[in-house]
């Protein structure tokens, strides 16, 4: 059976939504990064980069959250959109801006907000103007369209509501306001049964809430190194 490396973060909340959405048997592996779980050897086997997600699936071994997708979906054939060259690059295209785009700015931006030993004006700036320049583009392209690629619910929307769900933590409960194509995708995945057992897959463990000197210690060792 497939092995999911996950916790409730939005990067493995999207593998899960794909796995509840699909029906595919899974079983679930929690990572606990407060308490440095990622960093046991056994785990930097399947991840050398001590991130979940990551998944074993037989002989494969698949890391990154966007590649997870791609690989569950191609293997099971759902969630794709038509197979043609035109709709395989859009696919690949808007995967990816969630891939590089999205995900690492809102990531830098909730640290700068909310973790940052130092509050840095300049940063904390930076990553929520580009957070946001990022929303924006999504919630435009959602205005003509009901999904990111039209008609059909893909892994791009799976993809792209992991990380929309946590707008009001990453640029504040205002910003809905002025992503209102954004906030109706997100709500209506957000309704979708899969997508309630997908979040509420991490209340099934126990993991550290605290971000106590421990937990700073694991998920921010760039400190302890320099």
């Amino acid at each position: 059976m497939l092995k999911f490396y996950f916790n409730g973060s939005p990067n493995p909340t999207k593998v899960a939504l794909f796995l509840e959405e699909s029906g595919m048997p899974y079983e679930p592996m929690p990572i606990d990064p407060r308490r440095g779980q990622q960093f046991d050897a056994a785990f930097l086997k399947i991840n050398p980069n001590a991130k979940v997600p990551a998944i074993v699936d037989g002989e494969a071994t698949v890391f990154d959250s966007n590649a997870i997708l791609l690989y569950l979906a191609d293997k099971s054939g759902k969630f794709l959109p038509a197979n043609n060259p035109t709709q395989r690059g859009e696919l690949l295209s808007w995967l990816m801006f969630v891939a590089t785009g999205v995900g690492p700015f809102s990531g830098q931006a909730v640290h700068f907000k909310h973790f940052a030993p130092e509050k840095l004006a300049y940063a904390n700036e930076r990553y929520q103007f580009e957070a946001m320049r990022h929303f924006g583009i999504v919630n435009d392209r959602l205005a003509t369209r009901k999904y990111m690629l039209g008609d059909t619910y893909t892994i791009v929307d799976m993809a792209l509501w992991s990380w929309a769900r946590m707008i009001p933590f990453i640029v504040g409960e205002d910003a809905w306001a002025k992503l209102p194509h954004l906030k109706r995708h997100h709500d209506e995945i957000a309704a979708r049964p899969a997508a309630t057992r997908a979040i509420a897959l991490k209340d099934k463990f126990t993991f550290k809430t605290d971000m106590d000197a421990e937990a700073k210690k694991n998920m921010f060792r760039h400190i302890k190194a320099a």
